[in-house]
């Protein structure tokens, strides 16, 4: 088990990554610059990815503007799609043998839209289709990436998985959700504090976390903190 940092190698085009959406916007879906930056890295190291999400209607909407609920409902699939400029496909025709790893941005929509962590907390319940495919790629050895919020529905999955949503240390203005740390503990998985550019590989479940937007900080260091998620999960998945 280690922490990484920064690393710029290139794959080629024959390693296939599958990303999971959970809407289009931080509050109630996916956190755009995050699920961006996952796009971004893969692009660079040339990686063919590919876009999934639930064909689900989102928990609630929210006002981005105002932070509060808005009478409508919307598909997280069809929400996801603005982010992957309309190239998604339905979460349940994901074939994990197709694929070498799996990647989940953050937002609070992976709290909403693929678990009930927003709501119940270390007594969360996870999608049963989202369940189904991480449990998939687990069981196969093939790696996942989560960050911000998302290491949580791995917390939950997969037993004494080794994550990282940053520090622990709750009451400070850069990590305002440091108690998910002690969720993380409650379900049975390991807690380990990192900083926002760095990425915490837990070798032997392959699973490799960042903090992202768990910490209240410049964007350019949000990026570079999946940046090295994404490498080390190519790494993983040789």
């Amino acid at each position: 088990m280690y922490v990484a940092r920064f690393s710029s190698s290139v794959r080629t085009m024959s390693t296939k990554v599958a990303v999971i959406l959970s809407g289009c916007g931080v509050y109630d879906g996916a956190e755009v610059h995050e699920s961006s930056a996952v796009l971004t890295h893969l692009s660079r190291h040339g990686v063919q990815a590919a876009c999934f999400a639930p064909d689900k209607d989102q928990m609630h909407v929210v006002d981005h503007t105002a932070g509060s609920e808005m009478s409508e409902t919307r598909n997280v699939l069809k929400e996801s799609a603005r982010i992957a400029r309309g190239k998604i496909s339905d979460l349940a025709e994901l074939p994990a043998e197709d694929f070498d790893a799996l990647i989940l941005p953050g937002g609070f929509g992976a709290a909403k839209n693929l678990s009930t962590f927003a709501t119940q907390g270390a007594d969360m319940s996870v999608d049963p289709t989202v369940s189904d495919k991480i449990k998939a790629f687990h069981a196969a050895g093939k790696p996942i990436g989560l960050c911000c919020i998302a290491p949580v529905i791995a917390a939950k999955l997969i037993p004494g998985v080794e994550v990282t949503v940053g520090s622990d240390v709750e009451g400070t203005e850069t990590w305002p959700y440091a108690g998910t740390a002690g969720a993380i503990t409650a379900m049975g998985a390991k807690h380990v504090v990192t900083d926002v550019s760095q990425a915490h590989v837990d070798s032997s479940n392959k699973v490799v976390t960042t903090a992202a937007y768990m910490c209240e900080t410049d964007v350019h260091k949000i990026h570079d903190g999946i940046g090295v998620m994404v490498s080390e999960v190519l790494k993983l998945a040789k």
